[in-house]
C-alpha cells in the first residue's frame, strides 16, 4: 500500500516526484528513462563527426544536456526511492526497490559513458578549435574538464571493466567493515545512572557526555569494538590501497591525490598550499586544547574527551523559532535567500523531526537539475540544530541559484567549494545568537565554535596528511600492519592536538572507523570551504553590497574552475596569504575566547 509522504509541512512532500510508493507513473518513468537513453545511443554511438565539427558537437551536447536535465540514468524514480529509504531505513521493501533502480541506473551509465570517453579522446590539436567553436560557449568548461582528465582515461572497454570490477575490488571491502561496525552493540554506563546496551552511534554520542564515568565507559566500549575488527580492517584497508595504486598506475597518475583534484576541478598546487598553510598553524589548535583543558580543570584531556562541551547553553530553540531566526538573517543578507528558504518551508521540502527508522544526522539532497532540493533534519531544540538548519539551507540556496542560472552540465558544486554556502549561512546565524547571549552563554558558544572550526580545518588537514602517509608507505612497503597504520595515525593526530590531548590507549585504532580515508583525499574540502567562507563573510561585513558578488559565486556551479571564479571576485586561492588570513580569523576568535574566560575567572 502506498504511504503518504506529503502530510504536513514538517515532513517531505514528495508529490512533485510521485504520489506514493505504488504510483503507476514510476514504471512509466523508468521506461521513459530507458527510451531516452536508447535514442541518444542509437543516434550518436555509431558516429564520429561530432568529435571534429563544432556545429555537430553543439547538437550532440544540447541533446546530452537535455538528457542530463530531464532523465539522467535513473530519473525521478531513483531520486524518489533514495529519499524514501532515508525516511525509513528499516524497510526492506524500500531498500529492494531502490537496489533494483540502482542496477537499472548502472547499466544505463555504462552504456552512455561512450560519449564522455570519446569527447576525452579528441586530439589536442582539435581541442582548442572546438573550445572556441561557435555556440559552444555554454559548454566550454564542461569540455575543458573532460580534456584535462583525458590523458588519465583508458579505452572504453577498459573503463567498462574497471566500473564493473569496482564493487568486488573496492566498495564491497568498505561495506564489509562498515557493516561489521554497524551491527555492534555494547553495555555502557548511562547518564543519570544505570547501564544499557547501545549501538555504535549512541556510544559515540555518549563519549561527549558531561559525566566522566559515562564518557570513559563509552570510550572503553568503542575501543573494544575497534579492537575486535582491527585485523579485518587491516586487510580491508590494504586492499583499498592496492586498488588505488593499481588504478593510478593504469592511468599514469603522478600522485595518489591527483584524481581527486581533477574531479574537484582544482590544481594540486592550490591544495598543497592549503595543506602547508594549515599545518603551519597547528599552534592554534594546540593553544585551543590547552585552553579547554584549563577551563575544564585538568592538565590533559583524553583523546576521546577532546569534543566534550564546555559550559551550558541554557536556551532551547524550537523549530519555529529557529526558522524565524534564520529567516531574519537571510532577509538581512539578501531577499532572494529568504524567498528560497520560504519555498522550502512552504512546499514541504524539509523533513524536520527524528522518528523511528529515519536516517540520522542531516543533509540537503539534490539530483537532476530539474528536481527540487530536499533537506533532512533531526531537530531536537539544541543550539546545534539551529546551526544545522542554517547549514543545510545554505546548501539548498546554493543548489537553487545554480539551477536558475546554469545548464545541466554545469549543475553542481566541486567538492573544493561545496561547503562555502553552508558555512556562510551557518556563521551568520551563529553571530546573531552570540549577539543576544549573556557572557556565560557566549563563552560556551564561542568554545563550541572553536571546537567545530578546529575539527573542520585542522583535524581534516591532519587526516589528509595521514592519507598521504598511508599511500606513500604502502607503495614503498607493499603492505602495512595495523600497528604501522596506527603509528601513522597517532603521529598526525598528536601533531595538531599537542600535549594537552593524551593519545590514550586504543585511540591508535580510530582509523578503523574513519570512513573518509576510504574515499580518497576529499577531507581537504572541509578546510577549504570554511576558510573561503570566512573570507566572503568578512567582505560582506565590510561592504554589504558585496553580497551580490557572493551570489555570483553561488550561482556559478561548474561553469568555471573555483580558482577562476574567485579571481573574478578579486580572491586568489592559490596565494598562501589568502589561507593565512582565514586562519588569523580563527586565532582572533581564540584570543577573544581567552580574554572572556579570564574576565569570568575561568582561567588565570
Amino acid at each position: 500500500m502506498a504511504k503518504n509522504t506529503g502530510a504536513g509541512k514538517n515532513t517531505w512532500n514528495l508529490g512533485p516526484l510521485f504520489s506514493g510508493d505504488d504510483d503507476p507513473r514510476i514504471e512509466t518513468d523508468l521506461k521513459r528513462i530507458r527510451s531516452a537513453a536508447d535514442r541518444f545511443i542509437r543516434k550518436w554511438k555509431g558516429r564520429r563527426d561530432y568529435l571534429s565539427d563544432a556545429g555537430t558537437l553543439k547538437q550532440a551536447l544540447d541533446e546530452y544536456e537535455r538528457w542530463r536535465r530531464d532523465c539522467g540514468p535513473d530519473g525521478d524514480a531513483g531520486y524518489y526511492f533514495w529519499l524514501r529509504t532515508e525516511q525509513d531505513r528499516n524497510s526492506p521493501e524500500l531498500r529492494a526497490r531502490f537496489n533494483k533502480i540502482e542496477e537499472f541506473s548502472r547499466r544505463i551509465e555504462n552504456e552512455m559513458q561512450f560519449f564522455h570517453l570519446r569527447l576525452a579522446k579528441i586530439a589536442p590539436v582539435h581541442q582548442k578549435r572546438l573550445l572556441s567553436g561557435r555556440g559552444l560557449g555554454r559548454y566550454r568548461h564542461f569540455l575543458e574538464r573532460i580534456f584535462a582528465e583525458s590523458k588519465y582515461l583508458l579505452s572504453e572497454a577498459e573503463e567498462k571493466i574497471l566500473n564493473l570490477k569496482s564493487s568486488t575490488s573496492y566498495s564491497n571491502w568498505i561495506r564489509m567493515t562498515s557493516g561489521f561496525l554497524a551491527r555492534e552493540e555494547r553495555p555502557v554506563l548511562l547518564e543519570g545512572g544505570g547501564t544499557g546496551v547501545k549501538t555504535l552511534p549512541e556510544i559515540l554520542s555518549l563519549m561527549n557526555s558531561r559525566e566522566r564515568k559515562v564518557r570513559d565507559s563509552a570510550a572503553g566500549a568503542f575501543n573494544a569494538i575497534l579492537e575486535r575488527h582491527v585485523d579485518v580492517a587491516e586487510a580491508e584497508l590494504n586492499s583499498v590501497l592496492a586498488h588505488k595504486q593499481t588504478e593510478d598506475e593504469l592511468r599514469r597518475a603522478s600522485r595518489p591525490d591527483l584524481s581527486r583534484h581533477l574531479d574537484d576541478d582544482i590544481e594540486s598546487g592550490v591544495v598543497d598550499t592549503l595543506v602547508l598553510s594549515v599545518s603551519g598553524r597547528f599552534d592554534i589548535p594546540v593553544r585551543f586544547y590547552r585552553l579547554k583543558a584549563a577551563m575544564l580543570g585538568v592538565k590533559r584531556l583524553k583523546y576521546h574527551e577532546r569534543n566534550i562541551p564546555y559550559g551550558v547553553i541554557g536556551r532551547r530553540f524550537s523549530y519555529a523559532a529557529s526558522c524565524g531566526m534564520l529567516r531574519k538573517v537571510l532577509r538581512e543578507l539578501d531577499g532572494e535567500f529568504a524567498a528560497i528558504f520560504g519555498s522550502f518551508t512552504g512546499n514541504g521540502q524539509i523533513d524536520v523531526y527524528p522518528r523511528k527508522g529515519k536516517a540520522g544526522g542531516a543533509f540537503c539532497a539534490h539530483h537532476l537539475a530539474s528536481h527540487p532540493s530536499y533537506i533532512l533534519l533531526n531537530h531536537t531544540g539544541e543550539l546545534s540544530d539551529v546551526l544545522t538548519l542554517a547549514h543545510e539551507v545554505g546548501h539548498g540556496i546554493n543548489n537553487e541559484l545554480i539551477r536558475k542560472k546554469q545548464n545541466a552540465l554545469n549543475f553542481g558544486t566541486p567538492t573544493s567549494t561545496a561547503e562555502v554556502a553552508s558555512t556562510f549561512m551557518e556563521d551568520f546565524v551563529l553571530q546573531e545568537i552570540v549577539r543576544k547571549a549573556d557572557d556565560e552563554s557566549r563563552l560556551a558558544i564561542m568554545m563550541k565554535k572553536l571546537d567545530d572550526d578546529v575539527s573542520t580545518i585542522f583535524r581534516q588537514i591532519a587526516c589528509y596528511q595521514f592519507e598521504s602517509d598511508l599511500h606513500a608507505e604502502f607503495r614503498k612497503k607493499g603492505y602495512l600492519s595495523k600497528e604501522e597504520i596506527g603509528t601513522l595515525f597517532a603521529g598526525r593526530m598528536a601533531a595538531y592536538m599537542g600535549e594537552a590531548i593524551e593519545q590514550s590507549k586504543g585511540s591508535e585504532n580510530w582509523w578503523v572507523y574513519w570512513s573518509h580515508i576510504r574515499y580518497f583525499f576529499y577531507v581537504y574540502s572541509y578546510a577549504s570551504g570554511l576558510l573561503i567562507s570566512k573570507s566572503l563573510q568578512n567582505s560582506v561585513k565590510a561592504d554589504r553590497g558585496f553580497i551580490g558578488r557572493v551570489k555570483e559565486f553561488l550561482s556559478a556551479g561548474l561553469s568555471d574552475s573555483p580558482r577562476n571564479i574567485f579571481l573574478e571576485l578579486g580572491i586568489d586561492i592559490g596565494d598562501p596569504v589568502f589561507w593565512e588570513r582565514g586562519l588569523a580569523e580563527i586565532e582572533h576568535l581564540l584570543g577573544e575566547t581567552e580574554a572572556l574566560a579570564r574576565k569570568l575567572g575561568k582561567i588565570r
